[in-house]
């Protein structure tokens, strides 16, 4: 039986910059996007089943979000619809592939997820429960994503939080501090960029950070570094797998196409975490590096994933 990732948050426009016509004006596609959708769509791309949970707006943006889910094959049952409009993020590119975001979200589709009204099929169903940050921003849609993990928990599924510090989705840096470490306690596999280690846990280093993280609950904690890879911790286990080297069209999606890269591995493991070695950590780490590295060499962020034969093959 294939195992099964849910996700829950965000699921939205990324309105992307694709060039700069002969005028110098800038152009734009509008991709899928959102972090938790782009896990799971990464994931089930590479084996597991999938499902989300996340609302819409009744809109045409909507309604092709809706579409890019299920025509990807992941479980729609949990996302909702609302009045309120889809949210969008636009989303300019500079010359190195680096990403600069601005979102249009007062409010956006994505705020308006109530706990009341997600089917907990989709959580009962599951082996891992996966969240990000954005979904904490406001209500009610924070408390859906803290009660989602909440009863996940209660459930024995593998938690994940991917923390993703958008500075003008918060009040102040205080707030996001605040209500983005307020998960980790909840959190058994903890994955972080480098941008965000000392947000989350006062300490810069990967090697201080993942510390502080382990010590407050999470059984493992991933460190991503860009283009030299990741830093790992698992109880004693630590160390560093590199990234590959890739011509970078757009860096969109590459942290989520490596964490749902290496679930859809660590789930075809009897057992999980426990017991692991470190040499089938590190094995699994650089299958997610090599599909995070084949996401950065093509535009877009869903439109980019790779199928499993794609990193298979990739060198």
């Amino acid at each position: 039986m294939s195992k099964k990732i849910t996700a829950v948050g965000e699921v939205l426009i990324d309105l992307t910059q694709t060039g700069v016509n002969e005028a110098g004006i800038r152009e734009f596609r509008a991709y899928p996007g959102g972090a938790p959708a782009n896990v799971v769509i990464a994931a089930h791309r590479l084996g597991l089943d999938a499902a989300f949970i996340g609302c819409v707006g009744k809109d045409s943006f909507g309604d092709s979000l809706r579409a890019t889910l299920e025509n990807d094959g992941v479980d729609t049952t949990a996302l909702l619809t609302s009045d309120v409009p889809t949210t969008m993020a636009v989303v300019t590119v500079d010359e190195t592939g680096e990403r600069s975001f601005s979102f249009y979200r007062g409010p956006g589709a994505d705020i308006t997820l109530e706990w009341e009204n997600i089917p907990k099929s989709v959580i009962d169903t599951c082996d891992v429960l996966h969240f990000g940050s954005v979904s904490l921003t406001d209500d009610p849609a924070r408390t859906a994503t803290l009660k989602c993990a909440e009863y996940a928990r209660e459930k024995g599924k593998i938690v994940t939080y991917d923390p993703n510090y958008r500075a003008r989705l918060w009040k102040s840096e205080a707030d996001a501090m605040e209500q983005m470490r307020r998960p980790i306690p909840m959190a058994d596999i903890i994955k972080i960029s480098d941008e965000e280690t000392a947000l989350m846990t006062g300490e810069a280093s990967p090697e201080g950070a993942s510390k502080i993280l382990c010590d407050q609950g999470a059984k493992l904690v991933l460190v991503t570094l860009g283009a030299n890879g990741v830093f790992y911790r698992c109880g004693e286990i630590c160390g560093h797998v590199p990234g590959f080297k890739v011509k970078v069209a757009d860096t969109n999606g590459a942290g989520d196409t490596f964490f749902g890269a290496f679930l859809s591995r660590l789930l075809r493991r009897e057992g999980y975490l426990a017991g692991i070695t470190e040499a089938e950590l590190v094995s699994m780490l650089k299958f997610a590096n090599k599909a995070a590295s084949l996401t950065t060499s093509r535009p877009g962020a869903i439109p980019a994933m790779p199928t499993e034969d794609e990193v298979v093959d990739y060198d």
